[in-house]
């Protein structure tokens, strides 16, 4: 396997490696290798401005067999300014992603809660939540380090609290900024928390919103995580995200849910 999410001969076109694929088709991309490549698009945009928030709409399986990724301003602005960026290819737009930066002030001395996250000294290693993906190829599990916090673990069900940390970049010659290197794992939240097995139901996210009110720090980062589903076949995953200073911000996943089907 390769030591990177995607690789790219010439910048514009992005193949994703075996750590990419996602959990229930293998020709697809799990979502947040992708969005850290929006992300990378949108900060390379409007490099003097933060990144705060991404809302990523992912129109259709985005494809294992590579895409491009293009990011253009919205609407700017001095102390705001909005962008947008899509995954795609010559045929159609896979994924589309609306974002918002704001600017920096270089000192303000305000308070802020201070708010205790878990104890990455206190969590345990273990194996992703859902396992291996049924369709049997490498996928992006096998990208991921996990580490349970007391009180959860990769058997049970409900409500988790999950360390993660990528184990390969998303390109291979590139350093990725703190909030590309959250992405991955901040579209992990309905793998981490769910009420059955996937061998019963299937939990699909057609999107993602993520909102960091600071910059992650360092390489791990956790997912205290509750997805609530209803017997509509919806639901959704509420995940607050933390690294080891405390809490960075939120992941939240609109889900589809669906019984499994015998085949798989």
């Amino acid at each position: 396997m390769h030591d990177s999410y995607f690789t790219s001969n010439d910048g514009r076109w992005f193949q994703p490696t075996d750590h990419a694929r996602g959990p229930w088709d293998p020709e697809a991309c799990h979502a947040g290798p992708p969005t850290a490549l929006m992300a990378r698009a949108l900060e390379q945009l409007m490099p003097e401005l933060r990144l705060v928030r991404l809302n990523v709409e992912l129109l259709r399986p985005i494809p294992m067999a590579g895409f491009r990724v293009q990011a253009e301003v919205r609407k700017p602005g001095r102390s705001v300014t909005y962008t947008e960026a899509e995954v795609f290819d010559d045929d159609r737009v896979y994924a589309r992603v609306f974002a918002m930066h704001m600017r920096r002030l270089d000192h303000f001395d305000v308070p802020t809660p201070d708010i205790t996250g878990p104890d990455l000294d206190e969590a345990t290693p273990g194996s992703f939540a859902i396992g291996k993906p049924p369709h049997g190829f490498p996928a992006f599990p096998e990208s991921v380090e996990t580490r349970y916090a007391p009180g959860s673990s990769q058997e049970k069900l409900g409500p988790a609290t999950v360390w993660l940390r990528t184990r390969v970049p998303i390109l291979a010659d590139e350093e990725p900024s703190p909030f590309q290197r959250i992405c991955p794992l901040a579209d992990c939240g309905n793998g981490l928390s769910f009420n059955e097995t996937f061998h019963k139901v299937l939990f699909v996210n057609p999107d993602l919103q993520l909102s960091l009110h600071r910059e992650p720090i360092g390489e791990w980062f956790a997912s205290k995580s509750v997805s609530h589903w209803q017997n509509d076949g919806t639901g959704m995953a509420d995940s607050e995200l933390f690294d080891t200073q405390g809490p960075v911000g939120r992941a939240v996943q609109n889900l589809l849910l669906n019984p499994r089907p015998p085949e798989m």
